[in-house]
């Protein structure tokens, strides 16, 4: 356990693509986490599920065997907030679709930790292996419930990134705006020898008639002038 929490905590989470992140941590979770044979991290939003990471193929075909479905332990532990764990898949009755088909993948148990994060986009760890009652025992799932907050971690940080360069862009988006709309507005101010106040007017007369953005008037008004 100790050295699964030292190798997740040297895992470098800035200014890394979040599938590179979120592989390493899935990496770590196999050689981590007692029993693993490939561990894997789905994402869910709205209806669409997917799988942000794995670490073999193993955990991708189980994975995507429940998106084909629409359900199965990794999208019901994630919509949830439940722990699922499959001793056999054998004798698994809660999914016996989808067990029967992961049993020609070799899966026999798995273990699913629901991401402990809520927001618009929800998840879970996927731990899966070749053989029976692997995740039964508690150093297994203590060290799923560990990668899977770490997980956690990685996404919630690349969701407040994505949060705050969207805002970065609106701002500069506004900022070019207003810059542009000033400028049309001292155009006009001296085309029609009138003040500010009426100047604004004007622009915002204009693009109630033609349908137009205010920006796009105020940037045909500075072009024009430009051009002439």
């Amino acid at each position: 356990m100790e050295d699964l929490l030292r190798a997740l905590t040297q895992i470098t989470l800035a200014d890394r693509a979040a599938g590179d992140v979120l592989t390493e941590i899935v990496q770590v979770a196999e050689q981590g986490i007692p029993g693993a044979d490939s561990v894997s991290t789905t994402l869910l939003r709205g209806d669409a599920s997917y799988t942000a990471a794995y670490s073999g193929p193993l955990a991708l075909h189980a994975d995507e065997l429940q998106y084909e479905r629409g359900y199965g332990p990794c999208m019901d532990a994630g919509r949830g907030g439940v722990v699922l764990r499959i001793d056999d898949m054998s004798t698994e009755q809660r999914w016996p679709d989808y067990t029967a088909n992961v049993l020609q993948h070799g899966v026999r148990s798995s273990l699913s930790i629901p991401l402990p994060f809520q927001g618009a986009v929800i998840g879970a760890l996927n731990v899966y292996s070749t053989k029976p009652k692997t995740f039964a025992s508690t150093p297994a799932l203590d060290a799923a419930l560990l990668v899977a907050d770490t997980v956690a971690v990685a996404v919630g940080n690349i969701h407040a990134h994505a949060r705050l360069s969207e805002e970065a862009k609106n701002l500069r988006l506004a900022m070019e705006s207003r810059a542009v709309i000033e400028q049309a507005k001292g155009v006009i101010m001296a085309q029609r020898c009138v003040n500010a106040e009426q100047a604004f007017e004007i622009l915002r007369e204009a693009s109630m008639r033609y349908n137009r953005k205010l920006r796009d008037i105020a940037a045909s008004i500075v072009e024009g002038v430009q051009a002439g």
